[in-house]
């Protein structure tokens, strides 16, 4: 298994956010795999609209198509999972969505779950996955963080109480059994979050590694 490697691919074109997430995504991946990073140079530092999240699609595909023969599976880290539709129809290539894995994993055992996030104009993108997934029945519904979504990357220790709010409201208002944090860039707040609270708090970068690892893994073996 010795030289396997994972693309990540930050549909943001903030350079910083790309090696925050690898960090995290090298801290999710097993022996054997190596995390690589690639970062869109068309779209916004930070992707906070749906039709900046439709912008974003055809880039992520073209950086998919440009390292396909250099690695063995594609991540795209942002929650909407801009062009990964597109890289599943078109390439021969194991790939995961953030938003997809962290999904799959809080909805195990029929577990109902909610997002929390910091985007109000990504909530129907967001709303679209759990049905795209065939899970509606599961989803509680987006809670979002209060404050603009740039300025609170900006400020780290407001980010996590602004998140932290979001999460309760999820938990107390929804009946959400598990809560994803809903976003690439929002990976450290995240992991910081998730001894916080008594439910399981998702973190979506390690769910996708997990997720393609085990892709990788199967398509090897098969």
């Amino acid at each position: 298994m010795a030289g396997r490697r994972i693309l990540l691919i930050n549909p943001n074109s903030l350079e910083a956010t790309t090696a925050m997430m690898v960090a995290i995504a090298k801290s999710a991946a097993t022996d054997g795999f190596d995390i690589m990073g690639a970062t869109a140079t068309r779209a916004p530092q930070m992707v906070v609209s749906a039709e900046a999240l439709d912008t974003a699609a055809p880039e992520v595909e073209e950086i998919a198509r440009a390292h396909q023969h250099a690695c063995d599976g594609v991540i795209v880290a942002a929650f909407g999972d801009p062009g990964l539709a597109g890289i599943k129809a078109h390439m021969a290539l194991p790939a995961a969505g953030i938003g997809e894995a962290a999904m799959l994993e809080a909805a195990g055992s029929g577990r109902r779950f909610g997002v929390a996030t910091t985007t109000p104009l990504l909530g129907a993108k967001i709303d679209a996955l759990p049905e795209a997934l065939g899970l509606r029945s599961c989803y509680t519904g987006t809670r979002f963080a209060a404050g603009d979504p740039q300025k609170l990357m900006l400020d780290p220790v407001r980010l996590r109480a602004a998140l932290a709010g979001a999460v309760e409201a999820c938990i107390v208002q929804d009946g959400a059994e598990a809560v994803i944090i809903g976003g690439g860039p929002l990976g450290e707040a995240a992991r910081e979050l998730q001894p916080m609270f008594a439910v399981p708090v998702i973190a979506p970068i390690p769910s996708a590694v997990a997720r393609i690892i085990r892709l990788i893994t199967s398509r090897a073996a098969g």
